[in-house]
């Protein structure tokens, strides 16, 4: 084999290395990527069927019920509401009306099983995509409002 041989299978070994290890990485980093819907998004079917995603809002008043350790409450964002499913120890800070954001799966009866139930850590914070959804929820709610008091007033 010549010098010149050798150098072209050296690098195209690196190359074919490089890229397969790009494609590992690529896989890994989709296979772990979790996106957050809102209860709005998940009723309208924006939600994914088939992959863990992350549900946020407020925990129902009146909603929780509890079995041992399997939990049953829902989750809004004011419009619409999203039952939740979850066996496990819930955190402290778990709360009727607070904020909260479950990861797990969507069932085709529409109840979400939570793997995971983070709760907020003081009264100010809530997670930033609960409180982006409940935002624009409200925004929706104000147009919709003014939408119909202008037609009432014509």
């Amino acid at each position: 084999m010549k010098p010149r041989q050798k150098r072209l299978a050296i690098i195209g070994g690196i190359v074919s290395a490089v890229a397969v290890a790009a494609a590992l990485v690529l896989n890994a980093f989709r296979s772990n990527l979790v996106f957050f819907y809102s209860p709005s998004q998940v009723v309208a079917k924006e939600g994914p069927a088939d992959r863990t995603f992350r549900l946020g809002g407020l925990v129902v008043a009146g909603s929780v019920k509890r079995n041992g350790t399997e939990i049953e409450f829902a989750v809004t964002d004011t419009a619409q509401t999203v039952p939740v499913r979850y066996t496990g120890i819930l955190p402290d800070l778990f709360k009727e009306g607070k904020g909260v954001v479950a990861q797990g799966r969507l069932r085709e009866d529409g109840v979400f099983v939570a793997r995971e139930v983070l709760a907020k850590h003081d009264e100010n914070y809530m997670p930033p995509e609960a409180a982006e959804a409940l935002k624009r929820v409200k925004e929706t709610n104000q147009k919709i409002a003014n939408t119909v008091v202008q037609g009432a007033a014509r």
